[in-house]
């Protein structure tokens, strides 16, 4: 398969998950917009670590514009404080910790499984980037208008 057919493949896949989960509309601040631009390419480019970073990035500023009285509250707090569904936190949560294993490295010199099966790393990456890029979705379209 092509790169550009993986390509156009994975750009089906995201305007099937808006056509999945917006039924009205949503109004999302000129920030979290360009995130998410950004998380849409950085996926549909095959960049799986840079399309979770910036879908956790784009989650963020979400929550932070919808729900945050001031800007000094780490995510973990505002997934925690937001008035979205416990299903949404448990999976924000999920992702969260994700990011954090690939954000935080705590032995970079423990790097043997990478060295030895990159496939392994690449294919567990591509699931969680399925995962981020539907999770930003549901997360920018929790609130919807009809």
């Amino acid at each position: 398969m092509t790169e550009s057919h993986q390509q156009d493949e994975r750009w089906a896949h995201l305007v099937a998950l808006d056509n999945e989960l917006l039924k009205g509309g949503v109004i999302l601040s000129e920030w979290c917009s360009f995130i998410v631009r950004e998380a849409d390419l950085a996926f549909v480019h095959g960049a799986h670590l840079a399309s979770i970073l910036t879908a956790v990035s784009g989650i963020e500023t979400y929550l932070r514009s919808e729900y945050s009285e001031t800007g000094r509250k780490r995510l973990v707090e505002l997934i925690n404080r937001a008035p979205i569904h416990e299903a949404l936190k448990k999976d924000l949560h999920l992702l969260r910790k994700y990011r954090n294993k690939w954000v935080h490295i705590d032995e970079p010199w423990n790097d043997k499984t990478l060295l030895e099966r990159p496939e392994g790393t690449e294919r567990e990456l591509e699931k969680m980037a399925l995962f981020a890029a539907r999770l930003l979705r549901r997360t920018i379209y929790e609130n919807q208008w009809i």
